[in-house]
């Protein structure tokens, strides 16, 4: 399992450009080559279907991109402190979903032929603890479970990695299955998706 988990120092350093950054691609400012190397040998070992470029270029898309949008997140705290600023309209964007949603568009832009990818969310029915979203990357035709865990948000824009089974910290379940148990508590009250509490991902609108 890896577990990167570099000061939030750095991210600062870099939030003066962040008025005007957008979640473009951007040249990486810290050398994550070794860790980039390492991630991409977890993924090559998931499935031997798996094109060994394209998880060389996943791992280093979901590191560098990692540190694009804690550019454009404006990130400057650690991740929960951070959510209350977003809520409050302090902060653009960086909400656990954010960085699960807009990871997951960069990495489908590459089309890839030999990795799937899924989402998943934990702590959705907890009373105590917020919803917790996250990308997961698998091998072609393979389960969320035999995946990767991408996750950006954890440790505030420094990039968490490990295998589903290998992540103790959260339980995760399909984000499809969370949404149509979310959908079908709403239809017993009469309800319909609609505004929820802005920590959490948006139900779908039919």
């Amino acid at each position: 399992m890896q577990a990167n988990r570099r000061r939030f120092m750095a991210l600062g350093a870099m939030s003066f450009v962040a008025a005007c950054a957008n979640p473009g691609d951007v040249t990486a400012t810290r050398d994550d080559s070794a860790e980039i190397e390492t991630l991409a040998a977890a993924i090559k070992r998931l499935n031997g279907l798996i094109d060994p470029a394209e998880a060389d270029r996943a791992a280093k898309i979901a590191y560098n991109y990692t540190q694009t949008l804690a550019i454009s997140y404006q990130i400057e705290d650690p991740p929960l402190i951070h959510n209350i600023k977003v809520n409050n309209g302090e902060k653009p964007r960086g909400l656990c979903w954010h960085w699960a949603e807009d990871m997951e568009k960069r990495l489908a832009r590459e089309n890839f032929q030999t990795l799937d990818l899924h989402r998943a969310i934990a702590n959705a029915f907890n009373r105590v603890l917020i919803d917790h979203s996250t990308v997961i990357v698998s091998g072609p035709g393979d389960t969320m479970q035999d995946g990767i865990v991408i996750d950006p948000w954890r440790y505030g824009g420094t990039l968490f990695w490990a295998p589903f089974f290998e992540d103790t910290r959260y339980t995760w379940v399909r984000r499809e299955d969370v949404f149509a148990r979310k959908i079908e508590i709403l239809r017993r009250k009469g309800e319909l998706p609609g505004a929820t509490d802005p920590s959490t991902e948006p139900l779908p609108v039919p």
